[in-house]
């Protein structure tokens, strides 16, 4: 379709006033990109992203991500004027309760939108991932007769987004990977927002860019036919690299008292709203205004986009019909997973096992990956430390990609982020491994997550003070704990071996939100006492009793990971009153009945004590005023790993005086 550059235009101020109208109306909100990238907007909506408004998660949809999330009023007006099921009287609430227009894009919140995004340079990471599993999925279900997956991603950040690390990690791992079907806009206004770029950047962009496999154009972001040129180039690229688009802009255009300075970025600019919608062309008395012409173009716009729908469900059709295996699997990605059925499909371990619990993972993770076709393993360069490699499978790169082992290198960060995209996408499902002391690295993305309520899973070995040798700077005494208040993440850390096959069958089904996985790198006896199946289902449940006293309860003991062995020792030293509750999860046993909570822990109870390897504050909402918990409120040492647990007091001698002295 030839670009229609007057209407176009028209569209392109109407989204500037709306932006303004809206931002007006509350007060707050961020001005400068949904005015400086209204042309940017204007084309990629109006004239060359393939999508459908009428169904916003159409598999091969090309996605868009606003990763400058707080211009979010760029994407809500866009959204808006293409058909999405997001009213004008949304726009008008903007930034209010229960509106389907919140402050930065949320996911699951407003049609339309692919990603939660507003922490810088996360969404550049979230469209590699998204490029990412586009080509995984083409290359697992195309085939030559019908290419269901032909998809582009298309982000679109600003200076704030591009010097952030996250960015960049990601950045250079889409350019190693040659992911081809990425396309990044940079808003490039030489504006952040406390001052301007020059005082904080002198990048040359396009240098570094093609320095690590990327495709570079540098346009002039206001015209519309250069932008649309310059996407239409990059989507037909055949150079098998990801492309950039460097498109100058002036941040805040149209106010002219504060267009193309700091004051542009945020809402400073409002206040001169009704000045600058009178430059703009658009009527003094009618606020959120669209012209009929622009809601005619965007409504036949509309009709062609689903005609293009439609013509691709005819070839869907047909590759069902060709592939029934195909479609079958495709069909059953969107299907949930029974957890009791996919523990029954991991064999049971070795009474006389001794293993670490990061050794049992890559044991679970072969028979969940053989029962999921679909679901992938990456690593942060550790793949031999932490054992999450599919055996079955090989490297996903560019001359395979369908395979399902992907290669992060030393970019925790990123690699979290890029797990966010593949799992936005919804595809695949989705898990990566480091060091437990590197989630820190990762922590912003695996908090986005939570939020975003994607299934992800970290496989996060060398969990404790257990690490040894290594000392202090690898021993994350902290970092369970800094992990578990993260609202929706839940933490599991299991105590042998078949703990973690329950361990893994839980994160692998769960479909609400992320999961992270403790495991040990020092050897873990099996708890044999416990049955197979108490162990596994009892880490479904968070807490489960591990050994039940055979006279009058006196005491509780509690402990998680590798702990648990101690606290089974104490109380064959304190006698047959004792309770051990082992509990691997706290998010997930807090999620349970008061029931069932109060089944394994009674309170009438009050002589508790627990004990783990790290720091120990959260422990008291188990043991109460009247406990005591023995843990680790300071750094760790350096030495083997049996002579640190002595040093510092971890032992099941401590249990059995703690527990004495209640």
């Amino acid at each position: 379709m030839p670009l229609n550059v007057e209407v176009l235009a028209k569209a392109s101020n109407t989204a500037r006033g709306l932006a303004l109208d809206a931002i007006h109306k509350c007060s707050s909100g961020h001005l400068g990109l949904p005015l400086g990238a209204a042309e940017i907007g204007a084309v990629l909506y109006g004239h060359a992203l393939v999508h459908n408004p009428a169904e916003p998660r159409w598999l091969n949809r090309d996605r868009f991500v606003l990763s400058a999330g707080h211009g979010s009023m760029f994407l809500y007006s866009w959204l808006h004027l293409s058909g999405y099921d997001l009213s004008l009287e949304e726009l008008k609430n903007f930034r209010q309760l229960h509106s389907k227009t919140p402050g930065h894009p949320e996911f699951h919140e407003t049609p339309g939108v692919e990603a939660t995004t507003g922490p810088l340079g996360q969404g550049i990471a979230n469209a590699v991932g998204m490029a990412l599993a586009g080509q995984m999925a083409a290359a697992r279900f195309n085939t030559a007769e019908h290419p269901i997956f032909d998809y582009h991603v298309v982000a679109l950040a600003g200076d704030g987004c591009m010097q952030e690390g996250v960015a960049l990690e990601a950045i250079a791992f889409a350019g190693h990977q040659k992911l081809d079907n990425l396309v990044l806009i940079y808003d490039s206004n030489d504006v952040t927002l406390d001052a301007m770029a020059d005082k904080s950047q002198t990048d040359n962009t396009s240098a570094r860019f093609k320095a690590i496999g990327w495709d570079v154009q540098t346009i002039d972001g206001h015209d519309l036919a250069a932008v649309a040129k310059a996407v239409a180039k990059a989507k037909k690229s055949k150079t098998g690299k990801p492309q950039l688009i460097i498109a100058k802009t002036i941040i805040g255009k149209g106010i002219a008292e504060v267009q193309g300075t700091p004051k542009g970025h945020g809402e400073g600019g409002a206040k001169f709203a009704e000045a600058a919608r009178a430059g703009l062309g658009l009527p003094a008395d009618q606020h959120f205004f669209v012209s009929e012409e622009v809601t005619a173009y965007f409504a036949d716009h509309k009709k062609r986009l689903v005609r293009g729908f439609k013509k691709w469900g005819k070839t869907f059709a047909a590759w069902q019909a060709a592939n029934p295996e195909k479609a079958a699997l495709l069909a059953g990605a969107a299907q949930p997973v029974d957890t009791v059925e996919l523990l029954a499909k991991i064999p049971a371990f070795a009474l006389d096992a001794k293993l670490a619990t990061r050794a049992a993972g890559k044991d679970v993770l072969q028979p969940i990956a053989a029962a999921l076709p679909l679901f992938v393993s990456g690593s942060a360069d550790l793949y031999g430390s932490t054992l999450n490699y599919i055996a079955t499978d090989k490297d996903f790169e560019p001359a395979n990609r369908a395979a399902r082992n992907i290669r992060y290198g030393i970019r925790e960060h990123a690699m979290a982020a890029i797990n966010n995209g593949i799992a936005y996408d919804g595809l695949f499902r989705t898990s990566c491994a480091t060091f437990l002391v590197f989630a820190d690295y990762s922590r912003p993305s695996m908090r986005i997550a939570a939020l975003a309520q994607l299934p992800v899973t970290y496989i996060y070995t060398h969990d404790s003070i257990g690490v040894g040798e290594d000392g202090p700077t690898h021993q994350p005494v902290e970092t369970v704990s800094g992990l578990r208040v993260i609202p929706n993440l839940d933490v599991i850390r299991p105590a042998d071996p078949e703990e973690t096959a329950g361990a893994f069958a839980a994160a692998a089904t769960r479909t609400n939100g992320p999961t992270l996985l403790a495991l040990t790198r020092q050897a873990v006896p099996m708890l044999n006492d416990i049955p197979v199946q108490t162990r596994r289902e009892g880490v479904l449940r968070g807490a489960y009793i591990a050994v039940k006293e055979t006279e009058p309860l006196t005491h509780i003991l509690l402990a998680a990971g590798s702990e648990v062995q101690l606290a089974i020792a104490a109380a064959k030293e304190l006698g047959a009153g004792v309770r051990v509750v082992s509990v691997p999860s706290f998010e997930r046993f807090n999620r349970q009945s008061a029931e069932y909570r109060a089944e394994v822990l009674p309170v009438d109870c009050r002589k508790r004590v627990a004990i783990e390897a790290g720091v120990t504050g959260l422990w008291h909402q188990y043991v109460g005023l009247d406990g005591k918990v023995i843990g680790i409120d300071r750094f760790g040492i350096s030495a083997p790993a049996p002579t640190v647990y002595k040093e510092l007091g971890i032992t099941a001698a401590a249990v059995v005086a703690a527990a004495r002295a209640l």
